[in-house]
């Protein structure tokens, strides 16, 4: 009997080595998107938001930290930080720091699970598997220094929360619902819908629940900012994101689309986010991001803030 040829093991033993070097690099190969909504009303200037997601702090990241101190020079008209800035309970210092630059402008955030408790080791493959509900939470984080970093530079706290801010001269009305994630969402402390006053009302949440998306919706906001997902982290080329850790479809793991609840139709953004897991530090074909949302004039009077446009 001829022996076997060791060949074919080799070849893919390579092959194995260079997918987890490439989704190892991806990690940290850092990107900007770049999304126009149009959601403003006629004639308003158009505006620019810079949404930070999933950031996932570990002590020492100084690429990914020096990473975010740069897009200050996007020079932004306001922030918002969609949650779960930390994998490392002794990482909230170089938060603040990394996030120093924009902290000096208008923002408004919430949090993720992973705000309020430090990760736990797990299956790197349970990336792949549909969420089942189960929450396995590590220690409290000292999350409340992370809060009070936000709130000692003005950023609006939309956990469970209305907000409002004036952006060159734009009145923005915020709502946010704590992470639907771990259950921590109370939507009748917000419900009611845009007040009328505002130029314009954004809904922002970290986990894009449909619950939360169904009820932002159906009440008439045109835009909701999400985070959580991160693209799916571990996405098929051609095929898209395997999961999203909630249940939204994978389809809108990441990226602008839209939501329909009850007649009425929204904008949806959902961010891939910057960071993973300090226990899953990969990524493929899902590059961690950053994005730019410039908010543009709607284009036809038929739509609305609380209707906009299909």
């Amino acid at each position: 009997m001829r022996p076997r040829s060791a060949f074919p093991l080799a070849v893919a033993a390579t092959g194995a080595a260079c997918l987890t070097y490439a989704a190892a690099y991806e990690a940290r190969s850092f990107r900007l998107r770049r999304v126009e909504v149009p959601v403003l009303p006629r004639g308003a200037r158009p505006v620019r938001i810079l949404q930070v997601s999933d950031i996932h702090m570990v002590s020492g990241q100084r690429r990914k930290q020096e990473w975010l101190r740069r897009l200050d020079a996007l020079h932004p008209d306001m922030v918002l930080n969609t949650g779960d800035n930390l994998s490392d309970p002794e990482a909230v210092p170089e938060t603040l720091d990394a996030l120093g630059p924009l902290l000096g402008r208008p923002g408004a955030y919430v949090f993720g699970s992973n705000d309020y408790y430090g990760p736990r080791p797990k299956d790197p493959t349970g990336y792949l598997r549909r969420d089942d509900g189960t929450r396995r939470l590590g220690r409290e984080n000292p999350w409340t220094d992370l809060r009070d970093g936000f709130d000692a530079a003005g950023w609006a706290n939309l956990n469970n929360a209305r907000g409002r801010l004036k952006v060159d001269g734009l009145d923005i009305e915020l709502v946010g619902l704590d992470d639907p994630h771990i259950d921590r969402d109370r939507y009748e402390q917000v419900a009611g819908g845009p007040d009328g006053s505002a130029d314009i009302s954004l809904a922002v949440v970290h986990a894009p629940y449909l619950r939360a998306l169904d009820a932002f919706t159906a009440e008439g906001y045109p835009l909701v900012i999400a985070g959580h997902t991160h693209g799916g982290q571990v996405c098929v080329p051609f095929y898209g994101a395997l999961t999203t850790n909630c249940d939204l479809d994978r389809k809108r793991a990441k990226g602008l689309s839209k939501h329909l609840s009850a007649d009425r139709e929204a904008y949806l953004h959902v961010s891939a986010g910057c960071g993973t897991s300090r226990y899953a530090r990969f990524r493929f074909a899902c590059p961690p991001e950053a994005t730019l949302l410039t908010l543009t004039p709607r284009q036809s009077t038929a739509g609305t803030p609380s209707a906009p446009p299909r």
